[in-house]
């Protein structure tokens, strides 16, 4: 697939490796409005931000419109800056299937976990 720019990042690859997992290879420009102001001269994207393109990740592959009704252990362990190359890991919870576990790697590292809830707009 080739590059697709959305609003605020581009969208460099989107995988499905089995059923119920998803896998994007994303990059946010430096230009992006979330890193203006946050923080100026040490720009890092905010978590809201990352759970927005965990959200988009999700929605790609048959989810429709759904929206975010709620996360649970997230956890941000490493920043993520401007042009930083990002994978995000998304796996259908069995038990539901609007629950997906998450990961967002930023150069090879752990950035962010969890679980998001979601459900239809």
């Amino acid at each position: 697939m080739n590059s697709i720019t959305t609003k605020w990042y581009s969208l460099i690859r989107i995988s499905r490796p089995d059923p119920g997992r998803v896998v994007a290879e994303v990059e946010v420009d430096a230009d992006s409005p979330w890193f203006s102001g946050h923080f100026p001269g040490n720009p890092i994207l905010p978590g809201i931000a990352q759970l927005g393109m965990v959200m988009d990740t999700i929605q790609e592959f048959g989810h429709g419109e759904w929206r975010i009704s709620g996360i649970k252990k997230a956890r941000f362990k490493q920043m993520i800056r401007p042009n930083d190359p990002i994978t995000i890991m998304t796996t259908c919870r069995g038990e539901n299937p609007a629950s997906y576990s998450f990961r967002v790697m930023v150069k090879g590292q752990l950035a962010c976990t969890g679980i998001l809830i979601a459900e239809g707009a």
